[in-house]
């Protein structure tokens, strides 16, 4: 079976990204225990990625590299912002341990969207928060083996996510 709109696809790969030193490191790993599965054309994953897996079928290997546009995007310093420390307060306090630099916090914009900041900074009266995605900015080298196509479910299509194995549990 080749992957196509609707169809879940499980894989498993190493994500590489280059680290300030212009090497590539591994950033993540979807191996045969903890795949990675989701439903072709409703995954929210980048565009240029499900491209590149289109028509390939169960056991074929992939290897291909994302450039930031293509992925997500180009690092923007207009997501970086500072925030009154009085914004992460609970109940009159800030919560012990929250406002570590590298923790990431979810929050909500003046239009009621959800975001996830990382805390790049504090200092005594605010706090720098980075709300790009974590991979904006980097070239990404996808390198892995189609372990699973299969027809989705109606109740995946309906959820729009898989169930099960590598994917959602409800």
């Amino acid at each position: 079976m080749k992957i196509e709109k609707n169809k879940v696809v499980t894989l498993t790969y190493e994500l590489r990204v280059q680290n300030e030193n212009g090497e590539q490191s591994v950033i993540e790993i979807a191996n045969e225990e903890q795949p990675m599965a989701f439903i072709y054309g409703m995954s929210g994953l980048p565009d240029q990625f499900e491209e590149n897996l289109s028509d390939l079928s169960e056991g074929d290997d992939f290897d291909f590299k994302l450039d930031a546009e293509e992925g997500y995007g180009e690092y923007d310093e207009n997501a970086v912002v500072e925030l009154p420390m009085n914004v992460f307060e609970v109940e009159g306090a800030v919560p012990d341990n929250m406002l570590e630099v590298g923790n990431f916090i979810p929050m909500t914009d003046s239009e009621g969207n959800q975001l996830q900041g990382r805390v790049a900074a504090v200092t005594d009266t605010n706090v720098k928060m980075d709300f790009n995605h974590p991979l904006a900015g980097k070239e990404l080298h996808f390198k892995g083996k189609v372990a699973q196509v299969r027809e989705a479910t109606k109740e995946e299509l309906d959820h729009g996510h898989v169930h099960g194995a590598g994917g959602h549990h409800h």
